[in-house]
């Protein structure tokens, strides 16, 4: 984003308050993402960060225990489910909850379909590709964390590795280098 030339700058803030506030409601009104971030802030607050997790696990967990006809039907659903995770985090920059959410989407994918992640082959391929990678990026983001968050999450991505590792994804974890067990704690 450029910056404002100092001159305009000392003319917007010049402007009496009642014409700056309409600027800057027409401004935030044109950002869909800003004004949903100001509504989490300004409107919700913290206090619904834990509604918005909630909700957001009954979405991964609803569409991944169904039938699905071919391998790239489901990863089409991952892929789904990843973005929503991301805009969550992207608006309420809830950083623990993006990487609790997505282990626990993998580890859906792991339980409630073994038989399409049991084999790598050229159908399973970008499935097995996706949830290594994914995987391997949620480790990368749960490392940031705060080491108190690594006791919360050691379960859950213990449990992801071990259903990778036991998985038709088991060469794609160990050309990432990812770890049998998370060591974090």
């Amino acid at each position: 984003m450029a910056a404002l030339p100092p001159d305009l700058r000392k003319a917007l803030l010049s402007l009496p308050q009642k014409e700056k506030d309409q600027l800057l409601t027409r401004l935030v009104s044109q950002d869909a993402v800003l004004t949903e971030q100001l509504a989490f802030r300004l409107l919700e607050g913290p206090e619904a960060l834990d509604d918005r997790r909630t909700f957001l696990r009954t979405q991964i967990d609803d569409p991944i225990r169904g039938y699905h006809q071919t391998p790239n039907d489901l990863l089409v659903i991952v892929r789904q489910l990843q973005a929503r995770i991301g805009y969550h985090a992207k608006i309420t920059g809830d950083t623990f909850g993006e990487v609790e959410l997505t282990v626990r989407l993998l580890n859906r994918v792991l339980e409630h379909q073994p038989a399409t992640v049991a084999r790598l082959h050229g159908p399973t391929q970008p499935l097995l590709q996706h949830l290594a990678r994914r995987a391997q990026e949620a480790l990368r983001q749960a490392e940031k964390l705060h080491p108190d968050y690594h006791l919360e999450l050691a379960d859950d991505v213990n449990l992801l590795l071990t259903g990778l590792w036991a998985s038709g994804a088991a060469p794609l974890a160990r050309e990432l280098g990812l770890p049998p067990r998370w060591g974090a704690i």
